[in-house]
């Protein structure tokens, strides 16, 4: 006899638990989107990290191949003009041009320093920079002073006016000057050429000594001028002390203005007070340049700038901070 079950469409069935498959294959599907932004987070973090890695080091290899090309342009010349001064006559002149001398010999130098009016020039030349760099500093350190702190538009403009000299061509400003100093009485003086160079490092001396002085805060003059100090006082116990560094800075290039410059001194300047660029440009034989007396004077007169920049060079790195550093 077969029982016929029934179904009461009033009565609710209990719902039926989930197998362990199903349940497995839901905890898999919860847990899923909760992990994937986390591992999304890292793998991202770690290609950004990767990223920044590789740009970092294709940074460092570009500078150092910027750095390695700037050593060569630079200073290869002055490497290959000091091999020069220790070659003899006949390989100055080798066609094709070697690096390395072939026989190594100290006669240039001594050809050199043994001509007549070589070791003169060297003094003149000397003179000539040091009162040049004298007078330019004198004249730019009170001149960047009244133009940073009497904030004027004629300072600013007085600024522009100075740098625009600087287009001008050199030959256009020798000739007139070297009328005036003829027609003075200075003609063939060192006095006579450091106004002249004077002339070139001024506009970028009071350029240079503006930058520094701004960054000096006038908190440290006022409060000098609190303890007594006069407007001078605080410029000279104050301030210049802390601008000693630019002061360096804008020392080494007008020297180096002056030690280095050509044209001036050829227009205005004789053999009495010729300075060693134009004596070099006269070394001269039958057969054309004497390159060997030429190079081992050129390396004798790249001496004294090389040893000031080494003397020098504590301060010239602080005034290149204080100068980039406004305060």
């Amino acid at each position: 006899m077969s029982t016929v079950e029934t179904h009461d469409p009033g009565s609710r069935q209990a719902p039926q638990s989930p197998g362990p498959r199903h349940s497995r294959f839901v905890a898999a599907v919860t847990r899923q989107p909760l992990q994937a932004p986390e591992q999304r987070t890292v793998r991202r973090k770690s290609h950004n990290r990767e990223g920044l890695e590789a740009g970092k080091r294709s940074t460092r290899t570009l500078l150092w191949v910027l750095l390695a090309a700037a050593l060569v342009l630079y200073g290869f010349p002055f490497i290959y003009l000091m091999l020069t001064s220790f070659k003899t006559p006949i390989d100055t002149i080798a066609v094709p041009p070697t690096v390395l001398p072939k026989e190594w010999t100290l006669d240039n130098y001594a050809s050199a320093l043994g001509r007549s009016g070589v070791l003169p020039s060297i003094i003149n030349s000397v003179q000539t920079a040091v009162i040049s760099t004298l007078l330019s500093l004198a004249l730019a350190v009170p001149a960047a002073y009244g133009i940073t702190r009497y904030k004027t538009p004629s300072g600013r403009v007085f600024i522009m006016a100075a740098l625009v000299t600087r287009m001008v061509p050199p030959v256009a400003i020798g000739i007139p000057l070297a009328s005036m100093m003829a027609g003075v009485g200075l003609a063939d003086t060192p006095i006579a050429l450091a106004i002249a160079h004077a002339t070139i490092s001024l506009p970028l001396s009071i350029w240079l000594m503006s930058s520094f002085f701004e960054a000096v805060p006038q908190d440290l003059e006022e409060a000098a001028t609190v303890d007594g100090c006069s407007r001078l006082g605080a410029l000279w116990r104050v301030v210049i002390p802390v601008v000693s560094g630019g002061i360096a800075v804008t020392a080494i290039f007008a020297f180096l203005a002056s030690w280095n410059e050509f044209l001036y001194a050829l227009l205005m300047t004789a053999i009495r007070s010729q300075t060693t660029p134009v004596v070099i440009a006269n070394f001269q034989t039958q057969f054309g340049l004497d390159w060997g007396s030429m190079t081992a004077l050129a390396a004798v007169f790249s001496i004294p700038v090389i040893l000031l920049t080494l003397l020098l060079q504590r301060k010239i790195v602080a005034g290149m901070t204080l100068g980039a550093v406004k305060g």
